[in-house]
């Protein structure tokens, strides 16, 4: 009704067509319309208070900007990372013991590049909003200038050209992906299956003992990528049995998930390395340093996966599992069709955030004596060239400039993930 209690015109309220062109308009974006010097006084120098602040960060920030840009192109002397030992950061001192050629090497590396992509094209649905620029940009930022900073460290064009062979792998597999024939889809976690255990063969050249003699970044992803492929299945199992109402697994599942998570990580990696040979027999084969080590590190993680995906499973409302009851489905098909779908969907940011603790607890092995790449930091700096001549802030940045890559595209790639399946948006 109009102020004056007479009816409103019938284009306004009525449906008409002022009225459909009104509701049907986009409200204006943020910013449209206004200049620069608008928007920065709008939301940096609105009022007193937020310029000081404006002011005092902003110095910050630019003091920061310089002391890096300072640091890294004109004070730091990189020749401890290119004059010779960068083979040492990537594959560390032993890796010549094995006997893997570098072809062999990369093409494991393809191989499993070509299955990720293989598997992020499978998740393709054209449905789902699209990426953002800003979003794809920042994605792809983290990996590209961690690639880009130490490719600068080469002297020559062919470690250029065999990284952008994997760049091509991530795309072709990206594509295959999202053309895939229905009936090849419904097998395709059989098909990565393979595919990754084809790349783990290449890489250690089929002899899974090889692994004893890696070290540097080599090292360090396939234990971090071994502990999340072995912790997570072992997580969603502990976590079933966590809530199951059988007297015995019940009580060995919280056993497991509290007696492991009471203790920390490093005592389990000594206890992997000193004492893990006398749970076998006397004649048999005991694993080398770096599985015992995983096997470690995949019980500890497994413990926290559990109690993450504990709470994803307390998520979902009881009402869906009453309604898959009266369907007459059974509780195995309840679990697996309708409680861990949505569970695991739920639990994804928190699981991602373990998986990338679990990245940086890889540096762990370095206590035990195993070479990944802090332990090659020690190693490089113990050369003749470079002992107390005070490279030690370049090596470290050098490092902690990967493990940053590292975890910045696996944050990335989960907000990704997150958007696509919509998490706490539905």
């Amino acid at each position: 009704m109009a102020p004056d209690g007479q009816a409103a015109p019938p284009g306004i309220a009525g449906g008409g067509e002022l009225g459909t062109a009104i509701a049907a308009e986009p409200p204006p974006r943020r910013g449209a319309g206004q200049g620069i010097g608008t928007i920065f006084r709008d939301n940096l120098f609105k009022d007193a208070k937020n310029s000081i602040l404006t002011l005092i960060f902003g110095g910050v920030i630019l003091f920061v900007l310089f002391k890096t840009f300072n640091y890294v192109f004109i004070t730091a002397r990189w020749e401890v990372i290119y004059n010779g030992p960068l083979e040492f950061y990537m594959v560390g001192k032993d890796f010549g013991r094995t006997g893997i050629s570098f072809e062999m090497l990369w093409a494991g590396i393809y191989t499993a590049v070509l299955a990720m992509g293989i598997g992020s094209g499978l998740g393709y649905d054209p449905e789902a909003p699209p990426m953002r620029r800003g979003a794809r940009m920042a994605m792809i930022g983290g990996p590209l200038v961690g690639i880009v900073f130490i490719l600068s460290m080469t002297r020559t064009i062919t470690p250029t050209l065999v990284t952008l062979g994997v760049a091509v792998a991530m795309v072709v597999g990206n594509r295959i992906g999202r053309r895939l024939p229905q009936p090849i889809r419904r097998r395709s976690g059989w098909i990565l299956l393979a595919m990754t255990a084809l790349a783990f063969g290449l890489i250690t050249d089929f002899t899974p003992s090889n692994i004893d003699d890696f070290g540097g970044l080599l090292l360090t992803i396939v234990v971090a990528f071994a502990g999340i492929a072995l912790s997570f299945p072992i997580g969603v199992i502990m976590a079933l049995a966590r809530r199951s109402t059988f007297p015995l697994i019940r009580p060995l599942a919280v056993g497991y998930i509290e007696l492991v998570r009471g203790v920390p990580l490093i005592s389990l990696l000594f206890m992997g390395q000193f004492a893990i040979g006398f749970l076998f027999p006397p004649d048999a084969n005991i694993p080398g340093p770096i599985f015992r080590a995983i096997i470690m590190i995949t019980l500890f993680s497994g413990a926290y996966v559990a109690e993450v995906v504990r709470g994803g499973l307390q998520s979902v409302p009881a009402g869906q599992i009453e309604a898959g009851k009266a369907l007459g489905l059974s509780p195995f098909t309840i679990t697996r069709q309708i409680v861990l779908p949505q569970a695991l969907r739920n639990s994804i940011p928190a699981l991602i955030g373990q998986f990338i603790s679990l990245l940086k607890d890889v540096s762990l092995l370095v206590i035990i004596g195993l070479q990944e790449m802090l332990g090659v930091v020690d190693v490089v700096l113990a050369r003749r060239e470079f002992v107390n001549q005070g490279y030690v802030p370049e090596a470290y940045a050098f490092v902690g400039t990967i493990y940053w890559t590292l975890c910045f595209s696996m944050s990335r790639a989960a907000q990704r993930l997150e958007t696509r399946l919509g998490v706490g948006t539905r």
